[in-house]
């Protein structure tokens, strides 16, 4: 009998398919690997109780399918597409991990479900069922990526037909095409969004709130499938995926509980004769313009509190992931979320700019949510200025992260560990500029450094183990590169790392920096990669003159056991956000946001629902 079952180990590979084989002769089914290149031994023999080891793995699973195994698959392009659906009920699969630490396999997850309609004819008619790169990971739900845009509730093509790739930054495989659209498609959006906001605003705060919880429990039965979407095109860690996803979906939640809390105010002791009272209206459509490195937490940020005010959205996000972004709102399509309240329009980099253009000025846009660089942060900001839109900014950032010398070394050198090389150093929080206090400085740089060397692996973000994945596209890692030889050439020192991992891959070694001032580049812009750059202080004084140098003021971090110092310092740090003897600072109930060229507005928390509302003041007479 075959012993086939979760949790079941083998020590090789041999062993793993004598029992699949008993399995099929005992449940009539034929199985096949459904990722025949997983594993470089496949198709060889491996003698009995010969271990297979790491090196010799390409992917982390080993999937076994019956060979009728599929799913529905839509074809059609238009506003309403002519669709062929082809069922493949069968969902037989056995999904085997390969564990590393132990060398060994172990059976992960089963399916037993076996009820197929169709012959296997249909996959040769039709190889586009075939499995695909992702469904090697373990993506359960295919209909979640999609090729099509998001708009009045329908998925649909571009006007022109045309489509750009979207790639896996890691391997530079084409994961899917999207429509590459333009300003007519954008025009549908709007007026999509505007009709729907006619509707949207009237129902109650409470029908709101359930359909948004309704949206998070989806996304929260599908995190696995959303994060595996995000290391494929974003390269994120597969780990950090999944947390991102939790971050994500808690701001559906949070706001799913702000939507019954939005609150009026009502003057007291006004003039006899009269009452005075504000009340929260919502602002009307919103334009939601995303970037890539939080592909699913920071339009979820930004459309919780939108549509728990009332508004209805159109989301632009990067062109390096959007499949993160339609993934997201087929969830809230399927929480019955009405057409038109949520929209996505995806473009290239060249149809961006028009994009985004007409997303800044449509008359029937009331306001606009970006997080990005300050430059195209600036940008969006002269766009809106015409119509006095209401705009929501977060851009820039340049954090200082300082230990003072009463740090607890082990405790800021594992938050510097989480503040400069989370998503390879790609976050607006990352710690940008590192101020270490004289009397710790050759402590703390031995302790670091060893820790980088040891802990940090890099690599495609689907292996566990790996937890520095490639740098998003080549502009980004050409400007890591350019910072770190301008900053040396100007006196800056290499301790660690210092350059391109493989020559033609977006990786980028784990860079450490000593001997830098305020004139290079590695402290006067935002890196945007796993470069720490180190500098010795004396005072305290001295170290707030350093740190509130720049007008990118978005977070900052202290490190120090003095409580008096922490206040002292808090007080005077010119950012809008502070980690004290933390780095793990963002959460759906924290205000986010930063001060000076940093930031307008804040989103999550309470606040967050302010960028989408507007207060009316009624003024009531005739009272006696």
């Amino acid at each position: 009998m075959s012993s086939i079952r979760v949790g079941a180990g083998y020590s090789c590979y041999e062993e793993l398919l004598a029992d699949i084989k008993k399995y099929e002769a005992v449940h009539n089914v034929k199985l096949v690997k459904a990722n025949s290149k997983s594993v470089e031994v496949a198709n060889r023999s491996v003698p009995p109780g010969k271990p297979l080891y790491p090196a010799k793995f390409k992917y982390s699973n080993i999937i076994f399918v019956c060979k009728h195994y599929g799913r529905v698959r839509t074809t059609g392009t238009g506003i309403r597409p002519n669709t062929k659906s082809y069922k493949l009920n069968c969902r037989m699969k056995i999904t085997v991990s390969c564990n590393s630490s132990r060398s060994a396999m172990v059976i992960r997850e089963m399916d037993e479900t076996h009820n197929h309609d169709v012959s296997e004819e249909v996959h040769l008619l039709y190889p586009e069922l075939k499995m695909d790169f992702l469904e090697d990971q373990g993506l359960r739900v295919a209909s979640l990526l999609h090729q099509e845009a998001f708009i009045g509730g329908k998925w649909v093509t571009s006007a022109s037909g045309k489509t750009f790739p979207v790639t896996n930054p890691a391997n530079g495989k084409v994961i899917r095409h999207v429509p590459d659209m333009n300003e007519a498609d954008v025009q549908t959006a709007i007026d999509a969004a505007h009709e729907a906001f006619q509707t949207w605003q009237r129902i109650t705060a409470k029908e709101r709130s359930i359909l948004l919880r309704k949206w998070y429990t989806l996304m929260d039965e599908h995190k696995e499938d959303l994060a595996l979407i995000i290391t494929a095109e974003a390269g994120k860690p597969i780990a950090e995926s999944r947390g991102e996803i939790a971050y994500g979906s808690s701001f559906l939640e949070w706001f799913a509980e702000e939507a019954v809390r939005i609150y009026g105010e009502v003057v007291q002791n006004p003039p006899p004769s009269k009452e005075m009272i504000f009340i929260r209206q919502p602002i009307g459509v919103v334009s939601l313009i995303t970037p890539w490195n939080f592909p699913n937490a920071m339009i979820t940020r930004k459309a919780g509190a939108a549509l728990a005010s009332g508004c209805t959205c159109i989301i632009k996000p990067s062109e390096d992931t959007p499949l993160s972004a339609l993934a997201a709102v087929d969830l809230a399509e399927k929480a019955g979320i009405p057409p038109g309240v949520v929209n996505v329009v995806t473009a290239s980099r060249a149809n961006t700019a028009a994009v985004g253009n007409l997303l800044c000025t449509s008359p029937k846009i009331a306001s606009v949510a970006f997080t990005g660089s300050s430059a195209v942060g600036k940008l969006l900001y002269k766009l809106c200025s015409p119509g006095i839109k209401k705009i929501s900014l977060e851009v820039g950032g340049n954090a200082p992260f300082i230990i003072f010398n009463a740090a607890d070394v082990k405790t800021a050198v594992e938050g510097l560990m989480i503040a400069k090389f989370r998503n390879a150093g790609q976050t607006c929080i990352s710690a940008n500029r590192i101020y270490v206090q004289s009397g710790i400085y050759d402590k703390f740089l031995t302790a670091f450094k060893e820790t980088v060397k040891k802990r940090l692996v890099i690599g495609d973000g689907f292996i566990e183990d790996v937890n520095i994945g490639p740098i998003i596209n080549e502009r980004q890692i050409k400007k890591i590169d350019g910072i770190v030889n301008t900053s040396q050439k100007l006196g800056a020192e290499v301790l660690l790392g210092g350059k391109i991992y493989r020559s033609g891959e977006l990786f980028y070694e784990p860079t450490i920096l000593i001997n830098v001032d305020e004139s290079m580049p590695c402290f006067r812009e935002e890196i945007f990669g796993p470069v720490a750059a180190i500098k010795k202080f004396e005072t305290e004084e001295e170290i707030l003159s350093l740190a509130n140098i720049s007008d990118q003021s978005l977070a900052g971090y202290i490190f120090t056991q003095d409580i008096s110092q922490v206040w002292r310092v808090a007080r005077r740090l010119e950012t809008g956000m502070i980690g004290i003897n933390e780095s793990l600072i963002s959460a759906a109930e924290a205000a986010f946001g930063g001060i000076k060229e940093s930031r307008i507005g804040r989103e999550g928390s309470r606040h967050g629902i302010d960028e989408y509302t507007n207060i009316k003041y009624l003024c009531i007479g005739g009272i006696t």
